[in-house]
Protein backbone atom coordinates (compact mmCIF):
# COMPACT_ATOMS: atom_id res chain seq x y z
CA UNK A 1 0.00 0.00 0.00
CA UNK A 2 1.30 3.43 -0.88
CA UNK A 3 0.52 6.70 0.90
CA UNK A 4 -2.18 7.78 -1.58
CA UNK A 5 -4.00 4.47 -1.09
CA UNK A 6 -3.87 4.89 2.68
CA UNK A 7 -5.26 8.44 2.39
CA UNK A 8 -8.05 7.13 0.17
CA UNK A 9 -8.95 4.37 2.64
CA UNK A 10 -9.07 6.88 5.51
CA UNK A 11 -11.34 9.15 3.47
CA UNK A 12 -13.54 6.17 2.53
CA UNK A 13 -13.97 5.17 6.19
CA UNK A 14 -14.87 8.74 7.20
CA UNK A 15 -17.27 10.12 4.57
CA UNK A 16 -17.51 13.48 6.36
CA UNK A 17 -13.75 13.95 5.89
CA UNK A 18 -12.42 15.36 2.63
CA UNK A 19 -9.54 13.46 1.03
CA UNK A 20 -7.27 16.54 1.28
CA UNK A 21 -8.01 16.72 5.03
CA UNK A 22 -7.20 13.02 5.46
CA UNK A 23 -3.90 13.64 3.67
CA UNK A 24 -3.09 16.61 5.94
CA UNK A 25 -3.84 14.50 9.03
CA UNK A 26 -1.62 11.66 7.83
CA UNK A 27 1.18 14.10 6.88
CA UNK A 28 0.99 15.72 10.33
CA UNK A 29 1.18 12.37 12.11
CA UNK A 30 4.18 11.26 10.05
CA UNK A 31 5.95 14.61 10.50
CA UNK A 32 5.46 14.45 14.28
CA UNK A 33 6.88 10.91 14.43
CA UNK A 34 9.94 11.97 12.43
CA UNK A 35 10.41 15.15 14.51
CA UNK A 36 10.24 13.22 17.77
CA UNK A 37 12.76 10.68 16.50
CA UNK A 38 15.06 13.48 15.29
CA UNK A 39 15.05 14.80 18.89
CA UNK A 40 16.07 11.33 20.07
CA UNK A 41 12.65 10.42 21.48
CA UNK A 42 10.91 7.07 21.17
CA UNK A 43 7.38 7.09 19.70
CA UNK A 44 5.05 4.37 20.93
CA UNK A 45 1.63 3.71 19.41
CA UNK A 46 -0.06 1.13 21.65
CA UNK A 47 -1.16 -1.95 19.76
CA UNK A 48 0.78 -0.86 16.68
CA UNK A 49 4.44 -0.57 17.62
CA UNK A 50 7.30 1.66 18.66
CA UNK A 51 9.62 3.80 16.57
CA UNK A 52 13.08 4.58 17.90
CA UNK A 53 16.52 5.62 16.72
CA UNK A 54 19.54 3.37 16.88
CA UNK A 55 23.14 4.37 16.31
CA UNK A 56 25.48 2.50 13.99
CA UNK A 57 29.10 3.01 14.90
CA UNK A 58 31.72 4.05 12.37
CA UNK A 59 33.28 1.15 10.51
CA UNK A 60 35.27 0.20 7.47
CA UNK A 61 33.14 -0.96 4.57
CA UNK A 62 33.91 -2.30 1.14
CA UNK A 63 32.94 -0.83 -2.23
CA UNK A 64 31.13 -3.74 -3.94
CA UNK A 65 32.15 -2.74 -7.46
CA UNK A 66 35.87 -2.20 -6.81
CA UNK A 67 36.48 -4.11 -3.60
CA UNK A 68 38.29 -1.09 -2.11
CA UNK A 69 37.95 -0.39 1.60
CA UNK A 70 36.02 2.78 2.40
CA UNK A 71 35.31 4.49 5.73
CA UNK A 72 31.64 4.52 6.79
CA UNK A 73 30.82 7.22 9.32
CA UNK A 74 28.73 6.80 12.47
CA UNK A 75 25.03 7.32 11.73
CA UNK A 76 21.55 7.17 13.23
CA UNK A 77 19.04 4.74 11.72
CA UNK A 78 15.31 4.36 12.35
CA UNK A 79 14.08 1.21 14.09
CA UNK A 80 10.53 -0.15 14.36
CA UNK A 81 9.36 -2.83 16.75
CA UNK A 82 5.85 -4.17 16.15
CA UNK A 83 3.46 -4.19 19.10
CA UNK A 84 1.91 -7.34 20.51
CA UNK A 85 -1.50 -6.67 18.96
CA UNK A 86 0.05 -6.24 15.51
CA UNK A 87 2.14 -9.41 15.86
CA UNK A 88 -0.92 -11.35 17.01
CA UNK A 89 -3.02 -10.13 14.07
CA UNK A 90 -0.24 -10.91 11.57
CA UNK A 91 0.23 -14.39 13.00
CA UNK A 92 -3.46 -15.21 13.40
CA UNK A 93 -4.11 -18.43 11.58
CA UNK A 94 -0.43 -19.07 10.95
CA UNK A 95 0.62 -22.68 11.26
CA UNK A 96 2.47 -23.47 14.50
CA UNK A 97 6.09 -23.63 13.79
Amino acid sequence: MVKSELVQRIADHKPDLYQRDAERILDTILQEIVSAMARGNRVELRGFGAFSVRTREARTGRNPSTGNLVPVQKKAVPHFKAGKEMRDRLNKGAAPG
